[in-house]
């Protein structure tokens, strides 16, 4: 299969965060739902394959569950959604470009934040507790733990383990553009995302949806989803506007700086 270097990717990024700077609000809050729905069902499948597995699969039983997660992102990318933690790769390297203002930044994050919750809302309220799909027997259970696991760690814990997710999430992002092919793009989002579902990392979205389904099932409240909300955004936001993002740019930047100049000395040409 044929892909694109790390430097064409880089330069993918900050077009592809440019476009995403400039999106019509209510294009940004169609495609913000969409992404949170899409994370939320790929969660929802998560839930589904491994709640009623004997607990002696163990490991094994994680691992599947991790196995079917990745189909979320991959709506994303081949079908169309915006995702606050993609964004926050794309985002930041516009900004590093100059292709887009800060304040443009946090414009879309906030769209794309609020629109993803309310995606995420829906697939759990209305398939998750109207449906019964997270409410009923080991389904009910599995959620339950899930979600207290999340809770359970402290401010710093959650925040390193949001670091961690997002550094492997942005990386998929990372290597779907650098592929050529649907394929190519399927095999590059299934392995960094199944890794960080199997390890247990926290991400912002996939918690909007299991904590909540949590919450509508009687198992918590509110703030508990609050005092996790708030590390793990932060964490996030690190894992992929720094640790793929910023590092990814200072190796790069040079190389967008030449494409730019190339460009624009071609169009210059041109007229």
């Amino acid at each position: 299969m044929a892909f694109h270097s790390s430097e064409r990717i880089t330069q993918q990024i900050v077009e592809a965060g440019a476009k995403k700077a400039g999106l019509p609000i209510h294009k940004a809050l169609i495609l913000g739902f969409l992404g949170g729905a899409f994370i939320s069902l790929g969660f929802l499948l998560d839930i589904r394959v491994i709640g009623n597995l004997p607990k002696e699969w163990g490991s094994f039983g994680s691992f599947l569950g991790a196995a079917v997660f990745p189909v979320g992102l991959m709506l994303i990318i081949i079908a169309g959604g915006e995702l606050l933690t993609g964004n926050m790769l794309a985002l930041p390297m516009a900004v590093f470009a100059k292709r887009a203002t800060a304040a443009q930044l946090v414009r879309n994050w906030l769209l794309i934040l609020i629109s993803n919750f309310i995606g995420a809302i829906f697939v759990a309220y209305f398939f998750g507790h109207v449906v019964g799909l997270t409410e009923t027997g080991p389904f009910l259970q599995k959620t339950a733990a899930i979600a207290n696991a999340k809770i359970g760690e402290t401010f710093i814990q959650a925040l390193l383990s949001a670091i961690g997710c997002n550094w492997l999430v942005c990386l998929a992002v990372w290597m779907a553009f650098g592929a050529e092919d649907i394929g190519g793009k399927i095999l590059a989002i299934w392995f960094p995302v199944m890794g960080f579902v199997a390890i247990g990392f926290q991400h912002v979205v996939a918690n909007m949806f299991v904590i909540p389904a949590a919450i509508f099932a009687g198992q918590l409240g509110w703030a508990d989803y609050f005092s996790n909300f708030v590390p793990v955004l932060i964490g996030n936001a690190i894992g992929g506007g720094v640790f793929v993002g910023l590092l990814y740019w200072i190796v790069y930047k040079d190389a967008v700086k030449t494409n730019a100049l190339q460009t624009g000395h071609k169009m210059k040409k041109a007229v």
